[in-house]
């Protein structure tokens, strides 16, 4: 299948709660970590969920 990969841009302190869970579901602990992830609606939901501390590397 397709992957994604994400890439975390700024930080989680000051975020609520469930976007910090949202990141950890990720697997994103550190600023500019990369991780790939397979691309279905479920990630992309997450994505959505912290897309103001992330981005989509192509």
């Amino acid at each position: 299948m397709a992957t994604i990969k994400i890439k975390q841009t700024k930080s989680r302190i000051g975020a609520p709660v469930d976007q910090k869970r949202t990141l950890q579901a990720l697997g994103l602990h550190k600023i500019s970590q990369v991780v790939e992830r397979e691309d279905n609606p479920a990630i992309r939901g997450m994505i959505r969920k912290v897309h103001h501390l992330v981005t989509v590397v192509e």
